[in-house]
């Protein structure tokens, strides 16, 4: 059964703030012991506390000294390889976050544009409509169409090969033309217009 999401917010209640510190600490000790037992690796832990002029360590101090001075042992690349400071952390999932937004606004507009032209399917008139918006709509158009292309073409293709009748009605059927696009943006030029 899992926890429910935890906010992660600073906690004015003192007293619950310490409650709150000391449960967690335990549970950090504990992972810490079954990741050492578990895995056979050696691991420490050093908890530093406003409530305590000591920090505490875990399993002992001389248990904590020696993984240190093997750490320290480690080549410099290999100590930093997977290291983190909270500074290129936060710049991480900024660029995460924005790479996202990104991703999420071109999907939007996608999907803004394909109601729009449903909308026009519908024999509603395009209105309050700017130069950007109907290059948008014309590229989302050519999509619709190309997917549309590439399915028939699967279809006749796979009927083609299960029956005799299916060759004759190929061969009356007239022949697939492709349409050139009217405007081949692409998503990148949707963004553009949104700016």
């Amino acid at each position: 059964m899992t926890r429910k999401k935890v906010k992660l917010a600073f906690i004015t209640n003192d007293s619950a703030r310490k409650a709150t510190f000391k449960k967690r600490k335990k549970g950090l000790m504990k992972k810490v012991s079954e990741l050492s037992t578990l895995c056979g690796i050696d691991a420490c832990a050093i908890f530093y506390s406003p409530y305590e002029n000591q920090p505490e360590v875990w399993p002992n101090t001389m248990g904590a000294q020696r993984v240190l001075a093997e750490f320290k042992r480690m080549p410099e690349m290999e100590q930093s390889k997977k290291m983190v400071n909270q500074e290129s952390f936060i710049r991480q999932r900024i660029a995460k976050a924005s790479e996202q937004l990104k991703k999420q606004s071109k999907e939007n507009r996608e999907k803004e544009m394909t109601e729009v032209m449903y909308q026009c399917l519908a024999e509603k008139w395009l209105q309050n409509l700017n130069l950007g918006d109907l290059n948008d709509l014309g590229w989302v158009v050519d999509q619709n169409l190309k997917e549309i292309n590439k399915r028939i073409e699967a279809f006749r293709k796979g009927t083609s090969t299960s029956s005799s009748f299916a060759a004759v009605s190929q061969a009356a059927a007239p022949p697939l033309v492709e349409q050139k696009p009217v405007v081949e943006l692409g998503l990148e030029g949707m963004q553009r217009t949104q700016t």
